[in-house]
């Protein structure tokens, strides 16, 4: 098994280190002649790892099971971000390891909480990895890597959805690395259509190409110190408000539609949910600050898909507004999506679940069923989604008291904790959307890495990652 790991593995990060070619054509487009060793050498050592176990080795992997795979995914995505900050340090932009790990992990894990005030002295290579990495955290590096290199079967299954959020992980075809590929088709092919779009607008390609990951990948990292709003363009700002909730949906409603299952996407109870959460809290926000709807809508669309972008500084907004926007923090996007948050299907079973509860109050012997997409579900679901929002809330209140006794207030604790489990990026007090992270101490920027990798991997899998850690060390 320790073989098989370290194939996928190295896999991965040659698949990773391939990424580093676009900020290095940047790097030479924009002759930043200095920031060429900090990409090409990471990507020759990830090439070189991955062409020993692709060419000397011969050993055919074994299929791994359901709990092994949650554990090589945990493991995979420490060392991917590992692998991200190597670059980011090397720079000369960050710091410290501790920054640069920081950086990298909120960007794979599509958080976008930065630690740098001046995003806009950076080298524009830098700036374009740092936003790469959330287009390829948004859709899953594991995702890409079965698509690509089909190597297990059933395996690569268990991994993606070890990966994937939300409860719905299902394969649209028979074979999962036509289902990743045809979700990555999707994924590249709005990507494109984003960039081509903003370009349009007004952006130059390096801006174009960042917001456009940013905004696919729901990450919220800039070019910019003042985000979106810096440019002042509203087009722009309308294409990202509609591509960022674009990918709040679930991926596999897309590619359903592209193969002509139409019915599935109207009759789906998350997406209508997803649609009249947008829609009302848009129009409270409008009604309540009286600002262009445009921006009502864009700060909504920022906070349910766990972006992070900003055009203002919603901590300026009026009380009622704030707390509509707060709710947000914990709502997030749909299953199977590249949006953080709890999910909006959990919410949904659960708020089918207190009305059939008030009906049976009515009618203690009516039978009551449980229906999402227009069907039963089974049995023990609300469970399962009941034990996962507890362990989602014991972790944020874990991480609230960790940066309270780190030294932050009150308020600025307990959003922190929310946007850093939820993926969210900005929070409230000190960590408002135009302040940083770099104030805080290197403690709990490490026990923040764990809070974001621990909510964009559901929780669960860093959980039986060091579960197996510990049952296979146990203390003498």
């Amino acid at each position: 098994m320790t073989y098989t790991v370290l194939r996928i593995l190295t896999y991965v990060l040659g698949i990773t280190g391939s990424s580093l070619l676009l900020p290095v054509a940047v790097a030479a487009i924009e002759g930043e002649r200095h920031m060429l060793a900090p990409f090409l050498i990471p990507m020759a050592i990830a090439w070189g790892l991955a062409a020993v176990f692709w060419l000397k080795v011969r050993e055919k992997p074994k299929v791994i099971g359901i709990q092994d795979a949650f554990s090589v995914v945990g493991i995979l995505w420490i060392v991917i971000c590992l692998f991200g900050a190597i670059p980011l340090y090397f720079s000369g932009a960050f710091p410290s390891f501790t920054d640069a790990m920081f950086e990298s992990v909120s960007g794979f894990t599509t958080t976008g909480a930065t630690v740098l005030a001046n995003v806009e002295s950076l080298p524009r290579s830098v700036n374009i990895w740092r936003c790469e990495t959330h287009w390829l955290g948004g859709m899953g590096v594991v995702a890409l890597a079965v698509a690509m290199i089909p190597l297990l079967g059933a395996g690569g299954f268990r991994l993606i959805k070890a990966e994937t959020s939300g409860p719905d992980k299902t394969k649209l075809t028979s074979s999962v690395a036509t289902t990743a590929k045809l979700l990555w088709f999707f994924y590249i092919g709005m990507t494109i259509a984003a960039t081509f779009l903003l370009w349009r607008y007004g952006m130059d390609y390096v801006d174009a190409l960042c917001h456009a990951f940013s905004s696919m990948g729901t990450g919220g990292f800039s070019s910019r110190n003042g985000s979106v709003g810096s440019f002042g363009l509203p087009a722009a700002e309308w294409t990202c408000t509609l591509f960022m909730l674009l990918a709040s949906v679930n991926f596999m409603l897309y590619c359903r539609l592209l193969t002509g299952h139409f019915s599935e996407a109207f009759r789906n109870s998350e997406l209508r949910a997803f649609l009249l959460i947008v829609i009302a809290s848009s129009l409270a926000l409008f009604c309540i600050e009286g600002r262009s709807f445009r921006d009502a809508c864009f700060q909504v669309a920022s906070i349910l898909s766990t972006t992070g972008f900003m055009t203002g500084d919603y901590t300026t907004y009026l009380p009622a507004s704030q707390i509509v926007l707060a709710a947000l923090f914990l709502v997030g996007g749909c299953s199977g999506s590249a949006a953080g948050g709890v999910k909006i299907i959990r919410w949904t079973v659960l708020a089918k679940q207190f009305v059939n509860e008030m009906h049976r109050l009515i009618h203690p012997y009516g039978v009551f069923s449980l229906r999402i997409n227009g069907a039963p579900v089974r049995d023990g679901v609300v469970s399962t989604v009941s034990a996962f929002i507890f362990a989602y809330i014991a972790l944020i209140m874990i991480s609230a008291i960790a940066g309270a006794a780190a030294g932050l207030d009150l308020v600025t604790a307990i959003s922190g904790a929310f946007s850093m489990v939820g993926n969210v990026g900005p929070a409230f007090g000190e960590l408002g959307p135009t302040s940083n992270y770099g104030f805080i101490p290197s403690p709990l920027k490490w026990w923040y890495m764990i809070a974001m990798l621990a909510g964009r991997l559901e929780i669960y899998t860093l959980l039986l990652l060091f579960g197996n850690m510990v049952r296979k060390h146990p203390r003498s």
